[in-house]
């Protein structure tokens, strides 16, 4: 069936819309686990791209979405407004710092939020530029792909108001190994950047990842962010996180910016937030979302389905303890990961911050040279011998761990002993690199 399947689907699903790693053909998901329609099951550690942060099909949610479904299930919240949108954005407003006025935008996707970001900072401190960082991926609308900085979209001309900088990556700094990173990304944009292409009294916001996710997997140092929080205020810049994938407690906190205790002037989140329905948001200063009236509105923006599943999404993070769970398991995977590290020359970079975890592979560790085909064969045996893994970062060389926050450490044992047995295998030449080659991810 699944064959079948997959056939039918490529004649009719356009590739734009595609990245594959492998032919899986879901059936069913549950917890953890997902079921294929040749009936095996699979350990997922992807979580959908780190959508489903309470797992797959949580029972208080369909619940809840039926319930709504059937006492309202739609209206246009632009204009006839309902209790189940406001709730969710004070709820919001509560989970995130700041004592200053704020408000909430409402939307469907991380890109659409990132849009908002891109077209409201601007016009709210009258400033025209905008600055992100190289290997950032903030989403796939022209606003949010002008400020993404990652390869895949390197073929887009986006927006020229947008000026990328490095990001402060340990493993591969940017301007060659030292023990000063921070100082140098942010010299670079103090001394060089804002002197030249993009004064500070012409820059608007910066918008960053406290864990640089689809570049990698990337943790910066833990005074960068704090250091780049000081750059804004003193140039009066807004300071944006977009937490679409690292936030609502992967991390071991409710954002990745909660370690540095850092206060941002906006929030951008989305992919987890609606329990699997779609829908994204931005908490930021009330001016920035003040700015004007209907100018970055979608008809179905807080509709109450999305916004009953994202109140009971919060609710459970909280009852199920899941941003401990994340911190603690988190730590117990990475020190797992470490081991194999020890086991496996090709393993040249372990990393991350509760349940969002990177581990980078090289030809070897002393030139570092990405190694993206041994990532992809690794992944394509993980998902044969019953784990999903993705693969991300620049060089396509960084499997990328993001699995609901459910994940129990036996789980994290059996998802070790298959990745000990995937790079056993490729040691041996056991994996079928013809088969991996048709799958091109990204």
């Amino acid at each position: 069936m699944s064959q079948t399947f997959l056939k039918a689907e490529e004649q009719v699903i356009a590739n734009s819309l595609k990245i594959r790693f492998y032919p899986i053909a879901v059936q069913s998901a549950k917890g953890t686990r997902i079921t294929g329609q040749n009936g095996t099951e699979y350990l997922d550690l992807t979580a959908g791209w780190a959508v489903a942060g309470i797992g797959y099909g949580h029972p208080r949610v369909s619940s809840k979405l039926k319930e709504q479904y059937e006492s309202l299930s739609f209206t246009s919240q632009l204009s006839a407004p309902e209790p189940t949108m406001v709730s969710l954005a004070e709820k919001l407003i509560k989970i995130t710092p700041g004592d200053f006025p704020k408000k909430v935008w409402l939307g469907h996707s991380g890109s659409d939020a990132n849009d908002c970001i891109a077209k409201l900072v601007p016009l709210a401190k009258n400033r025209t530029r905008m600055i992100s960082f190289m290997g950032s991926y903030h989403g796939q609308t022209m606003g949010s792909l002008s400020l993404s900085g990652h390869p895949a979209q390197s073929q887009f001309i986006g927006s020229g108001n947008v000026v990328k900088i490095p990001y402060a990556n340990p493993y591969r700094p940017p301007f060659g190994v030292t023990d000063r990173l921070t100082d140098q990304v942010l010299q670079y944009l103090e001394q060089e950047v804002f002197k030249t292409i993009c004064p500070p009294e012409h820059t608007a916001g910066i918008i960053i990842e406290g864990i640089q996710s689809d570049g990698g997997l990337i943790v910066p140092p833990e005074d960068f962010l704090p250091r780049l929080q000081m750059l804004c205020r003193r140039y009066e810049i807004s300071l944006i996180f977009d937490e679409v994938k690292v936030g609502l407690g992967r991390t071991g906190k409710w954002f990745s910016f909660d370690h540095c205790d850092v206060v941002p002037d906006a929030v951008v989140l989305g992919k987890s937030l609606g329990g699997g329905l779609p829908v994204s948001a931005v908490v930021a200063r009330k001016e920035i979302l003040d700015v004007g009236t209907g100018i970055h509105m979608f008809t179905t923006s807080g509709n109450p389905v999305c916004s009953a599943a994202s109140l009971e999404t919060l609710q459970i993070i909280e009852d199920e303890r899941l941003i401990e769970n994340a911190r603690d398991n988190g730590e117990y995977f990475l020190k797992q990961l470490e081991k194999l590290q020890e086991k496996y020359e090709w393993i040249g970079d372990v990393r991350g911050k509760g349940l969002a975890i990177g581990v980078e592979l090289v030809e070897d560790r002393f030139t570092k040279t990405p190694a993206a085909e041994k990532t992809a064969a690794i992944c394509y045996r993980c998902f044969e011998l019953g784990l999903l893994v993705f693969y991300v970062g620049i060089n396509s060389n960084v499997i990328e761990i993001t699995p609901p926050l459910t994940i129990s450490k036996e789980e994290i044992d059996l998802a070790i002993s298959i990745l000990d047995q995937s790079f056993s295998d490729l040691q041996e030449q056991k994996i079928n690199m013809d088969l991996v080659k048709q799958y091109a991810g990204w």
